[in-house]
């Protein structure tokens, strides 16, 4: 070991203990010897160890006396508490964390070995595992994105991806990482071009043939289950990305059992505007201009883009035929969130109850514009942790608690998620072009077609159609549009922030989860 691990061992038996002291410096350990807690507690002051064994029934200074004192010096140390038999208060002990592990007498080396690799070379020895079993997946990983996927092949692929890229976070060892985001990048490539591909047919699906995607979501996926007895939660967390659905998922399962993990396909572009008002209204983007005129606002509108979903959803249900009793409560404020726990006892009466909660999309704005959240979310597990850090103390899982102490169906899903740009692409409009960094709507736009993923003729993409010639133009992978005549502005200002609206796996592949209370 080119660090040696220290080991401070107290035992006033510590002579009987030579051959167990020769066969860790073997190990490569650093070892340190006492017979008695008063020189133990100096020398853990002094050594700084990483690791005490210690003598549970000692003379003079007790055991326990002595962990007490170590511990008030550096609480932090990990320590091994060794006992002739193994008496309930030492189990206590255990568990309300002052030791670490505890051994019963008589100990053999290999005993000590693995409590050593346990509290010591754990973190080491999963990062090796996890390095280990990643080598072994890239290869697969590559194969699949050699070949022609479908929808159900790409959800496989970056549900793969958020996997390794999760365990690869707890690890120390970075060098696989950086592969990691190499075959990342090369995913969404490929994940553009079938996007480019397919995305104009599948909108053309009709029935439930297809992927399920945001018109289709309420119909194939959260209404059916208001046919059952026990009451519906849809609970639509705003630009939730699969991998911060991952990282809350194990705090859910305290409370819910986790029915089935899903990805449903967004439809473009990747906003709220666009994605959330076709998930409420089971229409597509032109279909709601048409039905509701008065109540779609284009881009170059003034004013909120979503003021009226619960409008839109109830005229779905109409449609559906469904008459039962619903709510729709939309949180976008601290105080908003307060409320609805303080009501949510009352939602059980409904059929359906639709919240729709705002935070994560104000975090990954906030993270634009607000430097103190930027410095927090670095970089994608920084925004990972920010994201259940948030969670475990929102209002939102303090609600989620209180739905899980009576039965009860809970889907859990987004409109759209975000991706971290990196490279600017050049793009020119006129003044009345939208400001949203991953796709551009409007006439007379210039570009490179090489560059982004375009759609000429909106009314093929059922996209409002603003102008004659008006077009959208949609950014792929990590890319972001920058403006020639103030270039290095939005390069400087904007590289490596947390963006929507364009084509990416992390954007369009959506989390779908369906869980029921314990």
């Amino acid at each position: 070991m080119d660090n040696k691990i220290k080991i401070l061992w107290a035992d006033d038996e510590i002579d009987l203990l030579k051959p167990h002291i020769l066969f860790l410096q073997q190990k490569g350990y650093e070892m340190i010897t006492v017979n008695n807690g008063n020189s133990a507690v100096e020398l853990a002051i002094k050594e700084k160890p990483d690791l005490v064994f210690l003598d549970e029934n000692m003379p003079g200074m007790s055991g326990f006396e002595t962990l007490s004192l170590i511990k008030a010096n550096n609480n932090n140390v990990k320590v091994v508490m060794i006992t002739k038999s193994e008496e309930e208060f030492i189990m206590d002990e255990a568990i309300g964390s002052k030791i670490s592990d505890y051994l019963i007498k008589p100990v053999n080396p290999n005993q000590i070995l693995l409590s050593i690799k346990k509290l010591i070379d754990k973190s080491r020895l999963i990062t090796e595992r996890t390095n280990q079993g990643y080598q072994q997946d890239f290869r697969n990983i590559t194969m699949s994105l050699m070949d022609k996927m479908d929808f159900d092949k790409w959800k496989e692929v970056y549900d793969k991806l958020i996997f390794w890229e999760l365990e690869l976070d707890k690890g120390q060892d970075k060098s696989m990482s950086e592969i990691l985001v190499s075959q990342k990048k090369e995913a969404n490539h490929n994940f553009s071009k079938f996007i480019a591909e397919n995305f104009l047919s599948f909108l053309q699906v009709t029935g439930d043939a297809g992927p399920v995607m945001s018109h289709n979501l309420l119909r194939r996926k959260v209404i059916p289950f208001t046919d059952e007895a026990l009451p519906v939660y849809f609970i639509l967390i705003d630009n939730l990305r699969q991998d911060q659905w991952k990282m809350i998922a194990p705090v859910i399962a305290e409370k819910f059992r986790i029915d089935s993990e899903d990805m449903y396909l967004s439809i473009l572009p990747t906003t709220t505007q666009y994605c959330r008002n076709s998930i409420f209204s089971g229409l597509l983007p032109s279909e709601i201009e048409k039905r509701f005129p008065d109540k779609w606002s284009n881009d170059e509108d003034e004013g909120g883009k979503n003021n009226f979903e619960d409008y839109f959803l109830q005229d779905l249900l109409k449609r559906l035929r469904k008459d039962y009793k619903t709510s729709y409560t939309k949180v976008t404020t601290l105080d908003g969130g307060k409320n609805l726990v303080d009501n949510v006892s009352n939602f059980n009466q409904n059929k359906l109850n639709v919240i729709v909660y705002n935070f994560v999309d104000a975090l990954s704005h906030a993270r634009t514009d607000v430097s103190v959240v930027r410095e927090l979310a670095d970089d994608e597990a920084a925004y990972r942790s920010l994201t259940l850090s948030w969670f475990k103390h929102s209002p939102l899982w303090e609600a989620m608690q209180k739905i899980a102490e009576k039965p009860g169906r809970v889907i859990i899903s987004t409109d759209h998620g975000s991706i971290r740009v990196k490279e600017p692409v050049k793009i020119v409009g006129d003044r009345n072009t939208n400001t949203n960094l991953r796709y551009k709507q409007g006439k007379n736009l210039t570009y490179s077609p090489k560059e982004v993923f375009e759609i000429k003729k909106p009314e093929l993409a059922y996209l409002p159609k603003l102008h004659v010639s008006s077009g959208y133009v949609f950014c792929r992978e990590d890319d972001f549009f920058a403006y020639p005549n103030n270039y290095n502005y939005y390069v400087n200002y904007y590289k490596n922030t947390f963006q929507h609206g364009g084509i990416s796996l992390e954007e369009m592949m959506i989390p779908l989860i369906t869980l029921q209370s314990k």
